[in-house]
């Protein structure tokens, strides 16, 4: 009877023992769906459009030289804005750069000076001044679902 007994106490701890395999790769694997599904929507709107000229391109950035993804945006003339919107976008830091691409030559058109010939705008809309912001400036925490940003574009004289 003893041996009976003792049996059976070794075989409930080998069950609980396997079964404690089972649940963290369980845990582990539900937690990680839940890391893959924390997408969600940003939404880009732009103002300060000074003509209905050419198109919008909005850029949504990781870091100063890296484009997760990319829009062309619709000027509406009525109200000189525009929108782009990015869906199932992973939570993370981003940054947002946007021109007025008002001749459609897809860049950023300078003078002989080095200035600006057409619109540009950040996320977190820094300061006018000579030269790019720095991305730190422009960064900011994405976490869904939705988030709206808003980019007031520069233009120089």
């Amino acid at each position: 009877m003893i041996g009976n007994s003792h049996t059976r106490v070794w075989i409930a701890f080998l069950a609980v023992l396997c079964c404690s395999f089972f649940i963290p790769a369980q845990f582990a694997g539900a937690q990680a769906a839940l890391q893959a599904q924390k997408t969600g929507k940003l939404i880009v709107k732009i103002t300060g459009i000074r003509n209905a000229d050419g198109n919008i391109r909005v850029a949504v950035r990781t870091d100063e030289n890296t484009i997760a993804v990319g829009q062309i945006a619709t000027i509406d003339p009525k109200t000189l804005t525009a929108e782009a919107t990015f869906d199932n976008l992973a939570e993370g830091e981003y940054g947002v750069a946007v021109i007025h691409d008002e001749n459609k030559n897809e860049k950023l058109d300078f003078n002989e000076m080095g200035m600006p010939l057409e619109g540009y705008g950040h996320s977190n809309n820094p300061a006018k001044r000579p030269g790019p912001p720095d991305f730190n400036e422009t960064k900011f925490l994405f976490a869904g679902p939705s988030t709206t940003v808003t980019v007031n574009l520069i233009y120089w004289p």
